[in-house]
């Protein structure tokens, strides 16, 4: 019998809905925790889940209080916790950066040189700070960055930024990103149950890369097919078919997402006809 996997999710923030919402997109069947419960488990798969904060995640993988989790990319480098990245989720998406209020003068990393900076990031920050040779004085802030400096705790801040309405917000201005971050899959380095990580890990992974991509189909005279292929943005050849209209082929194939909005003005002018796009529930490379 295989030993369950133990699996840490965020209890709240901003990881957890969309976490929830992978491993429901999964087919693991996770069991919906009642008010107040910390620990549930997956009907489809043998896997327990504990919910705790996000900042906590790292170190329960590395002290090996469960074998993988939910969290972000920066909470791992701010804990300096010895864990492996197993896969990159592609949301949580935000960006450790500087900022000063918008009257300040400065305008670029160097210009932070022996000011007082806020952050409650102490640890990337100083880091990245030293690797750059700039000299300044971290002072640690728990929550609500951006008011330091309006309440003259500090001359800039060092926060995450997602959309940059907050900073705007309290009068502050960006003067360059120090940090990229996102959620990820993390795992214990070391760990011995390496075929159930790796199910886990591509179960994931082909919710993950099924939401990046659209199966399209579209129909067009054989004639034309040469076109048509030319602007498909795909890595492989699409499959093509011969239909019951004598010099007509359907064209089904694999593309980005992101690329539908200005891709289907050019098949259109290709002469494609009937065309279909459709969301993708599962993609393993």
């Amino acid at each position: 019998m295989n030993r369950r996997l133990s699996m840490a999710l965020p209890s709240k923030g901003r990881l957890r809905e969309p976490s929830w919402s992978l491993l429901e997109a999964s087919g693991v069947d996770p069991q919906e925790p009642g008010e107040r419960v910390l620990q549930a488990h997956c009907r489809n798969a043998d896997i327990d889940l504990l919910f705790v904060r996000a900042d906590d995640v790292p170190e329960y993988v590395q002290d090996g209080v469960v074998d993988c989790g939910i969290t972000g990319l920066d909470l791992i480098y701010e804990r300096d916790c010895d864990v492996e990245v197993l896969l990159r989720l592609g949301f949580g998406t935000c960006s450790l950066q500087a900022a000063v209020s918008a009257e300040d003068s400065a305008t670029r990393f160097e210009d932070l040189e022996g000011r007082r900076i806020a952050t409650s990031h102490p640890r990337i920050a100083a880091r990245i700070l030293a690797e750059r040779g700039i000299n300044a004085e971290i002072v640690r802030v728990a929550g609500s960055v951006e008011i330091s400096p309006r309440l003259g705790l500090a001359d800039a801040i060092i926060d995450l930024v997602s959309t940059g309405s907050t900073l705007r917000t309290n009068g502050l201005r960006s003067i360059g990103t120090l940090f990229e971050s996102e959620a990820v899959l993390v795992g214990r380095t070391g760990s011995t149950d390496l075929e159930a990580r790796r199910t886990l890990t591509m179960v994931l992974g082909s919710v993950i890369n099924a939401r990046a991509n659209r199966y399209l189909l579209l129909n067009v005279a054989k004639e034309r097919l040469a076109e048509v292929t030319a602007v498909l943005p795909t890595k492989g050849s699409p499959t093509v078919i011969d239909l019951a209209t004598p010099g007509v082929v359907a064209v089904h194939a694999l593309v980005p997402a992101a690329d539908i909005w200005s891709l289907l003005p050019k098949l259109e002018a290709c002469g494609a006809s009937s065309i279909l796009t459709l969301p993708v529930e599962r993609m393993v490379r």
